[in-house]
């Protein structure tokens, strides 16, 4: 029988990549109201005190280090400090990403290896690191995009990483389930962050884009609407749930094609 302690996150320790801004920021202050202990890393070093400054303040530990998840070396470094603080990981939120706009013929092999690396490759490190501490069972997040389930000219490697990682999470949900670790994917759209504002700027070609908004039934969304979502998906309230992915999109994938006209109806 389910009661309010099926939420709780109380003394699990949580790993959040890409925590300084935006989705990575909202979900590693969540899983600190909600009980958790956080490990977070990012590029951004006065993005990522603040998100530690307040996860401090809701009287969580935490360890903060600031990094580039394409940096194996550094990301080995901070799996270690991790278990040297808390000895185990019970969630791993894999947030980290991010591309850039431009014509698939046009980018160079060069930046499709950053795409590869901070997007896919990122993600395979952070789990093969962080596994082997998840000795009583865990949930790993992957939040990916919508990207991953449709076309996304202009974006098209970033696309492709994120429906690999959305394939392999897949995978490991079966590899990984006799150590009782769940592996789900979340998939946000309309949820404006600070990382995303050049790139749907440059996607539009610069000039207004407002006409999304007749894309999304239940209009624009929050970085807490995802962080809500990964709080459920940690949390045993998600227990008989693995190798899935949520939609946190206000509608957007179903309403694939379809647009809502002046009268509030739809046409394609």
């Amino acid at each position: 029988m389910l009661d309010d302690t099926a939420v709780s996150l109380e003394d699990k320790v949580a790993v959040v990549t890409g925590a300084a801004q935006g989705i990575g920021e909202a979900t590693a202050l969540a899983l600190a109201r909600f009980g958790a202990d956080l490990a977070i890393c990012d590029r951004q070093a006065d993005g990522l005190e603040a998100t530690a400054d307040s996860v401090k303040e809701s009287g969580r530990g935490v360890v903060s280090t600031v990094l580039d998840v394409r940096d194996a070396d550094a990301v080995d470094a901070f799996i270690a400090e991790v278990h040297d603080r808390y000895g185990r990981v019970d969630v791993l939120v894999n947030n980290a990403g991010g591309g850039f706009h431009a014509h698939f013929l046009d980018v160079s092999p060069k930046g499709q290896r950053a795409l590869v690396d901070e997007n896919f490759t990122s993600v395979t490190h952070f789990v093969r690191g962080c596994v082997p501490l998840m000795t009583n069972g865990g949930s790993i997040v992957n939040i990916t995009s919508i990207e991953a389930f449709r076309a996304a000219p202009g974006f098209g490697i970033y696309a492709a990483m994120k429906a690999a990682v959305e394939s392999l999470s897949r995978t490991l949900a079966l590899e990984l389930s006799d150590r009782g670790i769940r592996v789900n994917t979340i998939a946000p759209d309309a949820i404006p962050t600070p990382g995303d504002a050049s790139l749907s700027e440059a996607a539009h070609g610069g000039g207004p884009h407002d006409g999304y908004t007749a894309k999304i039934p239940l209009g624009w969304g929050t970085p807490d609407d995802c962080a809500a979502a990964t709080v459920y998906l940690a949390s045993e309230l998600s227990r008989f749930v693995t190798g899935t992915t949520l939609h946190v999109d206000g509608g957007t994938m179903a309403g694939s094609g379809w647009q809502r006209r002046p009268d509030g109806g739809w046409a394609p």
